[in-house]
């Protein structure tokens, strides 16, 4: 492989603390690993001091074999891990550790279930609920930050402090860890002990650290421990890729690097080997308007054939068949197959309504992430629910679920039998609140109502008549959510709806969706069948595509409305440039004029785009 003048910089760099600039595209990869050989070859460094980490165990599996493949021989003892695999080897050694002493996330989830019941908390989605609570001690971990001084969320500051200590002590009990915690241990294992610190500082005495930009801070200081005093410390990573904050990276760390190691070598990877240059141009003109970041001057190695696409489209009906379209021209007439298209996207949500259209035009299509189920959302369940009382189902479960949404304050008590009848509940508040017989009849008349509507028209009246759009405003305000992410469900639901004349015909379709959702995921797995790629913005992160096409790059989606609320724009507008470098070829940025009845805004960034190629001429 030829090397340019920056790569072989950095293949080159001997001794002390470095960091490497590697924008998307940038070989990043060859130069950690030529550099690994190039310290055992030339610079005679004993291949057991050389540790290599990354952040998954994938890519340092990736490394180690591109390692092996170039020094053309196995069995060379240079060390390829994640930060969680290295420092469970070094707790392993000190408290003898084992595999099983790691909670697995089912039992995570087992123990905070068992905690938020024991408190009698309220939430209609309890995985959801308990992987953000999972998330945010994750968080205070990771930073190590005091509890105290920690504002969640996802519920009230008091009950969040009474979870986690709750977690804490249940995992302690188990003489369990969570993967926070292997970290956590060893920073207070090389604080209690400099004897084992020097003797793991002897054993790693280079340190190689990929994708630098994702690194927390609690990693940080146990790297910057094992580390010292050598300072033989080589970071690799892109600051205008860091699109991790929910899981704790903090780009500000690569930011300061030179400050917490002055003298440190800074080496620019500047060419992009993947895109074509009108889209590497482009994408400058976006990540230029962050303020906190390394400046850096981008080439693109391939000229470019055509500029970016950018299109508005009337509404997202428009935008999917436009996008189907042109999915079928690049196979037929560019000869290209549908594993080298994807389609970004910047929530799982985001993805559904493209996913009903490939299937209706049967076009391959394979979801990385796990694309959650419209019609399985608590919120499309309690419509359901509503739809079949109205329709004469009497099971008692479902009653539940919508009895009191809107408050109506019946009692569970009240349900004796596995088939309610409103007259036996009428005749169970007749003698102690008959204003609850008013409320019963209001409901049933409701459902009388709901019975002669088409399905959109159900949802209206469910949403205004009934009063569910005030029962979601207050449970926004209970659990200290945005309403708006539970009003964008409904939305959707009820433009789905829109196209049936019959709960019957509805149904019908959706039991076909999910049929095929489930039956696609199969095959796909099965056969490896070629097929569009549908990715979010975060999973994309890696990934390359021929032609890459970005959908609703509107403001409130793109960027993403709670983050601009709290504040995180530059990540957002990080995440927007690691989308738009997905694409090797083509480019299509799709936004929409009206999306589920809703007028929206072309993205700020966008407009960025558009302003540079103003000035560029």
């Amino acid at each position: 492989m030829n090397f340019n003048e920056s790569q072989l910089t950095a293949i080159h760099f001997h001794k002390g603390p470095a960091i490497v600039l590697a924008g998307p595209g940038s070989g990043k990869t060859a130069v950690v690993t030529m550099r690994v050989k190039t310290l055992i070859e030339e610079y005679h460094v004993n291949p057991a001091n050389i540790l290599v980490i990354t952040f998954t165990k994938a890519a340092a599996n990736e490394m180690k074999e591109r390692f092996t493949k170039l020094m053309d021989r196995g069995g060379i003892p240079v060390s390829f891990g994640t930060f969680h695999g290295v420092y469970f080897t070094i707790l392993k050694h000190a408290y003898n550790y084992r595999a099983e002493n790691v909670i697995t996330e089912e039992e995570q989830l087992h123990v905070l279930r068992r905690i938020v019941e024991k408190m009698n908390l309220e939430y209609e989605n309890e995985k959801e609920f308990l992987e953000n609570i999972l998330s945010e001690i994750s968080r205070v971990k990771g930073d190590r930050l005091e509890l105290s001084h920690y504002f969640p969320t996802n519920c009230a500051k008091e009950v969040f402090q009474r979870i986690y200590e709750e977690y804490d002590r249940a995992l302690r009990g188990m003489r369990k860890i969570d993967f926070d915690d292997m970290i956590l241990y060893c920073y207070e294992l090389f604080c209690e002990r400099p004897d084992l610190l020097e003797a793991w500082r002897n054993k790693y005495q280079y340190i190689l650290i990929d994708e630098f930009q994702d690194i927390n801070k609690l990693q940080y200081d146990v790297i910057k421990m094992l580390a010292s005093p050598r300072n033989n410390l080589f970071i690799v990573g892109d600051d205008d890729q860091s699109i991790y904050g929910f899981r704790g990276a903090r780009p500000e760390i690569m930011l300061n690097f030179p400050n917490d190691f002055p003298g440190a070598k800074i080496i620019s990877l500047n060419v992009n080997y993947r895109c074509q240059e009108n889209i590497v141009r482009d994408a400058i003109s976006v990540i230029c308007h962050n303020e906190k970041r390394y400046q850096k001057e981008i080439v693109a190695f391939h000229k470019s054939e055509e500029p970016v696409h950018i299109k508005e489209y009337p509404d997202v009906a428009e935008e999917a068949g436009d996008i189907i379209s042109l999915i079928r021209m690049y196979q037929e007439k560019e000869d290209l197959s549908y594993g080298e298209m994807a389609i970004l996207t910047r929530t799982n949500e985001g993805a559904r309504y493209i996913i009903e259209k490939l299937m209706e035009h049967n076009i391959p299509f394979r979801a990385k992430d796990n694309i959650p189920s419209l019609y399985g959302h608590w919120i499309a369940q309690n419509i359901f629910a509503y739809i079949n009382l109205a329709l004469g189902n009497r099971d008692r479960n479902l009653f539940m679920q919508i009895m009191n949404k809107p408050k109506r304050y019946i009692s569970r008590d009240v349900l004796t039998s596995p088939v309610i009848n409103f007259d036996d509940i009428r005749m169970e508040y007749l003698n102690s609140r008959s204003w609850m017989l008013e409320r019963i009849d209001q409901l049933e008349g409701d459902l009388h109502v709901l019975s002669n509507l088409n399905p959109f028209g159900a949802i209206n009246y469910i949403r205004r008549g009934i009063g569910y759009d005030e029962y979601l405003s207050e449970y926004a305000q209970e659990m200290e959510i945005n309403p708006d992410e539970l009003f964008d469900v409904l939305n959707e639901l009820q433009e789905a709806a829109r196209e049936f004349d019959t709960y019957s015909q509805w149904f019908k379709h959706i039991e076909r969706y999910e049929e095929e959702m489930k039956n696609r995921k199969k095959e796909v797995r099965k056969t490896g069948e070629d097929a569009v790629n549908i990715v979010t913005m975060h999973s994309a992160k890696g990934l390359e595509y021929k032609t890459v096409f970005l959908i609703d790059v509107n403001e409130s989606i793109v960027p993403y409305k709670k983050a601009v609320l709290n504040n995180e724009m530059e990540e957002e507008r990080r995440m927007f440039y690691v989308a738009m470098t997905r694409a090797k070829e083509h480019l299509h940025i799709c936004h929409v004029k009206t999306r589920f009845n809703k007028n929206l805004e072309v993205s700020r960034f966008v407009n960025e785009i558009i302003e540079g190629q103003e000035k560029k001429g």
